[in-house]
């Protein structure tokens, strides 16, 4: 969009660079959570074993021991 003297207006290399400044930090944020979540797979935790243990309790979906 150029101005009334032809030249480009100031602000345009510092839109684009700050627009892809906040899509790589949210590319990366997302790659830390997902990498996070990954990594921080839980061990054996104890829950209920059969669904008549407890009325509120949680038991796993798929108990790995």
């Amino acid at each position: 969009m150029p101005t009334a003297s032809g030249s480009k207006p100031f602000w345009t290399p510092w839109a684009i660079a700050v627009a892809l400044g906040v899509a790589v930090l949210f590319v990366a944020a997302n790659a830390h959570l997902v990498s996070v979540s990954f990594g921080s797979q839980p061990a054996c935790v104890p829950h209920l074993q059969a669904s008549g243990e407890g009325a509120a309790g949680f038991r796993a979906a798929n108990p790995s021991c």
